[in-house]
């Protein structure tokens, strides 16, 4: 038998999941537009590398190329699980 959580519990956690939803959106729609505008862009013969650099997480003075993927997919991955959790806990009305 499971314990469900009181409303506070619950609104704490939607709380929680509120703020990291736009912390995680931000990288991810950034990777996902620099992406797309590239490629529309290199079908028309213009070569922006510089959106490349971007969306592999080159930021000029901050480079996280090595470790970007990563950050995406634990966000992705912390995001998702937490809206799941919301979902599951939520009791039946």
């Amino acid at each position: 038998m499971t314990r469900q959580p009181n409303r506070n519990q619950q609104r704490q956690a939607r709380r929680l999941h509120r703020r990291l939803v736009p912390i995680a959106a931000a990288p991810l729609l950034l990777t996902a537009g620099t992406g797309s505008l590239y490629s529309l862009l290199l079908e028309q013969d213009i070569d922006a590398f510089w959106l490349l650099k971007i969306h592999t997480g080159d930021f000029g003075p901050i480079n996280l190329q090595p470790i970007y993927s990563v950050i995406l997919g634990g966000l992705t991955v912390v995001v998702t699980i937490s809206g799941l959790l919301l979902l599951i806990r939520t009791p039946a009305r």
